[in-house]
């Protein structure tokens, strides 16, 4: 992969600046209608008249994952505390509204850069994703995002996909999805953004499969980003996604371009990290240095921030969808921000990093931020309703087809429970699917993070309420993963279930979604391991057999061991059946009707202990 990324094509606020430059006869001319201040910072003492110090907005957010419309249900919300304690639910995101935010924000701010930690592509909804989201990559352009980190999403369809995202080109095999005024195939031009890779590298030259860092330049100040996914990100994607790369520490790659940087006379550094933690409240707001610096979060980013050198300023966070804006020290102790901004686009983080010039490095006492909900109440950006239109126009014949009927809201992504009634619903229909190619099988196994959103029985479009349109499935369920038969002995399954709170799964769980017929106890007054009750564990009323041999159903991801479940890779005998989103869809017509819509699951197959 080409370690150059798509030339940088000037951004709809460099465009601007040249139509006004060139609306004046002569350079003399402009000069001459401009006070001597004009284009520097008030005179305060500074060299040339420059204030020593100057404020640099940071514009930030994460894992947008292809929202280019609002997303539906929970999932398009946020949660505000409120000033009497209570909390309020709150619509938010769609790049339309995105769009507006950010331009808003940076009025009046001659320095701003906008940032972004990964995530920005796959996982995402029909509109972006059948068109392998070059609707998105477009979006971001029109944003003027200035750069961003890659994250395990953007190896969802491998690493020549990804340099052909950076550098443009139609696809492969879907080939040119657009036409120009002529009627002719049109090129996709690649991201106006470069991505950072820095602890991603090629197994056989050892170099960053992409740019590492990247520098900011304005006006004599220089802010220097380094960009790196998380570690364990070939532990959930495909392993075909990732073929001949290798992935390093953050910490230690970071360090290391953070040294390279400061040698370069960069002194001001921002770490864009698609990893993160979990905050002590869902609410976007609460107050995460409570009652001390950083109590107010756990998870993989607390230590690694706390390893990250202190030439680096600050970290933009991403990957576990959550919203902070915390104050974790540095190894020199010193008070150092992490933030991160939820995802789908529904929150933006406005960090003010204050720049001297005489050190060229951030003061960090004066740095502030703050998470901002991307309202639809606000004006939409005409440019983004535009591309959506535009891209709406090719998607709709497949995305309003009908391919069920509910009852009511099934909540998945959103439905912050250990098991979630869409998830019991997709294991079911991957059951039916298996049995329909093996009488045999007897259980389906279904990944938590694979259910990227709701179904909701409002309806989206003109489809009538009650109506699961192909396109809401597929945002549902947009991998295309197989359906696969696998056999694995009860002690396997033992292991596996164990699997979901324990090994690599024990600071985050996560708990697998099951089909009807199985059931056991899940013990959270316990740890690690301990919290599954294994001789709570019974399909159809019968205690697990750890000696029997059980047929088990479960996407080709978690067949690979993906997700922390290695014991789930040992099966035997196994059988490839259809792509998951089919065996959904086929589960819905099959079992659903207007006159007969399917009703929520119950949930209730997992016992939580508390």
């Amino acid at each position: 992969m080409s370690t150059t990324p798509h030339p940088r094509r000037p951004g709809r606020r460099a465009t601007r600046v040249l139509a006004a430059a060139a609306s004046l006869a002569t350079l003399g001319a402009l000069a001459a209608a401009l006070p001597a201040s004009a284009g520097q910072d008030q005179a305060g003492g500074g060299k040339g008249g420059k204030k020593r110090t100057v404020d640099v907005q940071l514009l930030s957010f994460n894992d947008f994952h292809g929202n280019l419309q609002p997303p539906a249900g929970s999932s398009g919300q946020v949660t505000e505390k409120q000033h009497d304690g209570t909390e309020k639910k709150i619509d938010a995101g769609g790049v339309e509204y995105l769009a507006t935010s950010l331009r808003t924000a940076r009025k009046a701010h001659p320095y701003s850069v906008t940032a972004a930690a990964g995530d920005l592509i796959g996982a995402s909804p029909l509109l972006s994703g059948l068109f392998h989201d070059e609707p998105t990559v477009q979006a971001m352009n029109k944003l003027d995002l200035d750069v961003s980190s890659v994250g395990n999403h953007e190896f969802d369809e491998g690493a020549k996909e990804l340099a052909r995202i950076q550098n443009g080109g139609c696809h492969p095999k879907d080939g040119c999805f657009e036409k120009d005024g002529k009627g002719k195939p049109k090129k996709f031009e690649g991201a106006d953004y470069p991505y950072l890779a820095a602890n991603v590298t090629d197994e056989k030259t050892g170099k960053p499969i992409l740019k590492p860092y990247w520098v900011w330049k304005h006006k004599g100040v220089k802010v220097g980003f380094i960009g790196v996914t998380l570690e364990g990100t070939p532990d959930i994607v495909s392993a075909e996604g990732i073929k001949g790369l290798k992935f390093h520490d953050e910490i230690k790659t970071v360090n290391k371009y953070a040294e390279i940087l400061d040698k370069q006379g960069v002194k001001s550094i921002v770490t864009l990290i698609h990893e993160g933690g979990a905050p002590a409240s869902q609410s976007y707001n609460y107050d995460c240095d409570s009652p001390g610096a950083g109590d107010g979060i756990s998870g993989p980013i607390t230590d690694i921030a706390k390893g990250i050198t202190p030439k680096v300023d600050a970290l933009v966070t991403g990957h576990t969808h959550a919203a902070y804006v915390c104050t974790i020290p540095d190894p020199a102790g010193k008070p150092r921000m992490v933030t991160s901004a939820s995802s789908y686009g529904k929150l933006y983080t406005d960090t003010t990093l204050t720049y001297d010039r005489r050190t060229k490095d951030i003061v960090r006492t004066s740095v502030k931020s703050a998470n901002h909900v991307v309202s639809r109440e606000q004006a939409k950006a005409p440019d983004m309703t535009s591309l959506i239109n535009r891209w709406d126009k090719l998607a709709a014949p497949i995305a309003n087809k009908p391919v069920g009927y509910i009852s009511g809201d099934i909540p998945g992504r959103g439905a912050g429970v250990p098991e979630a009634p869409l998830g019991d619903l997709i294991a079911d229909a991957q059951l039916a699917h298996a049995k329909s190619l093996d009488p045999e099988a007897d259980l389906a196994l279904m990944n938590p993070g694979g259910i990227r959103s709701d179904l909701v029985h409002k309806a989206s479009g003109s489809e009538g309420d009650g109506v699961v349109t192909y396109g809401e499935a597929f945002t549902v369920q947009p991998f295309s993963n197989t359906v696969n038969l696998v056999d694995l002995t009860g002690a396997q399954l033992v292991t596996a279930l164990k699997q979901q709170v324990g090994g690599a799964n024990q600071a985050s769980p996560k708990i697998l979604q099951v089909s009807e017929g199985l059931t056991y106890t899940l013990d959270m007054t316990k740890s690690g391991a301990d919290r599954v009750v294994t001789d709570s564990i019974k399909l159809n009323g019968k205690a697990l057999d750890p000696a029997a041999t059980y047929r088990v159903a479960l996407n080709s991801f978690l067949a690979g061991g993906g997700d922390g479940f290695p014991e789930l890779g040992k099966g035997t005998k196994p059988l490839v059946g259809a792509d998951d989103l089919k065996a959904f869809n086929d589960y819905l017509a099959a079992n659903s009707s207007a006159d007969k819509p399917i009703a929520p699951p119950k949930a209730d197959r997992i016992t939580i202990v508390k």
